[in-house]
């Protein structure tokens, strides 16, 4: 029998899980990260410009019982598992979501993650960059 899940409440192990591996799906991005021996762990985060909280708890139920199924196989030994809800993901098939999870977890045991987007800057500092070249008349 293999080792129960066990859910992600801190905070700061959410953060943690940011560095890890990142897999891009249409309906979802999986984080992958090491926890030291903590066993298989997940989490599930979905935002307000998902939906409202209706919409929003109704994801998060799809995501848990798609993590309580597929990672006692197919997830990664030692690693938290966070499930980031797009906005497209409350419309998709739960049959296509289970073969995209288990398409993102043999990606992420493979190492394959997705390019790391730039980071986001600011409008303030935008605006700072642009000095009087930017369209302003001396």
């Amino acid at each position: 029998m293999t080792a129960p899940l066990s859910t992600i409440r801190k905070r700061a192990d959410f953060l943690a899980a940011n560095r890890g591996l990142r897999v891009a799906r249409p309906g979802f991005v999986l984080l992958a990260h090491p926890n030291d021996g903590r066993g298989k762990r997940f989490g599930i985060t979905v935002t307000k410009k998902v939906g409202n909280a209706v919409i929003r708890n109704r994801m998060k139920r799809r995501f848990r019982e798609l993590l309580r199924a597929a990672l006692p196989e197919r997830g990664l030994a030692d690693h938290d598992h966070i499930l980031i809800g797009r906005d497209g993901g409350i419309e998709r098939d739960f049959a296509a979501l289970a073969a995209e999870l288990d398409e993102a977890l043999a990606r992420a045991a493979a190492g394959k993650g997705d390019r790391r987007r730039p980071p986001h800057r600011s409008r303030a500092s935008r605006s700072l960059g642009r000095g009087k070249a930017g369209g302003a008349k001396a």
